[in-house]
């Protein structure tokens, strides 16, 4: 049996092996700030954006999809997170962009599939 952080751990290194090969460039993990946390930032290299990336990692779909877990408070916290990191690192004339990447794990088999949702808030 797997804990909870560890689910989320692997889906973020996984999302993180994911956009590395996808030719994006990781700043940074798990950025932590008063107005909430932002798990992935990477630059799109193709694309010359900093994108937020919220990483949703499940082992079944009894709640409904990963994706469906960033309610409306989550999504505000992201975007202020967001704000406050280009605010820090004097990057706020920077094009940005915001996609959540869902995570669906079997354990059992050591599989899983993953969906990356671009520009969703």
């Amino acid at each position: 049996m797997y804990t909870k952080q560890a689910i989320g751990k692997f889906g973020e290194d996984v999302s993180c092996d994911y956009l590395v090969k996808s030719n994006y460039k990781i700043i940074e993990r798990n950025f932590r700030c008063r107005q909430g946390e932002i798990d992935i930032v990477a630059y799109d290299n193709k694309n010359n954006e900093i994108v937020f990336v919220e990483v949703k990692t499940r082992t079944d779909f009894k709640f409904g999809f990963p994706s469906e877990a960033v309610n409306v408070v989550k999504q505000r916290h992201i975007l202020n997170s967001a704000k406050y990191y280009l605010y820090c690192n004097r990057m706020e004339n920077r094009y940005v962009r915001l996609d959540v990447i869902e995570v669906v794990v079997d354990a059992s088999h050591y599989r899983y599939k993953l969906n990356h949702l671009k520009n969703v808030l």
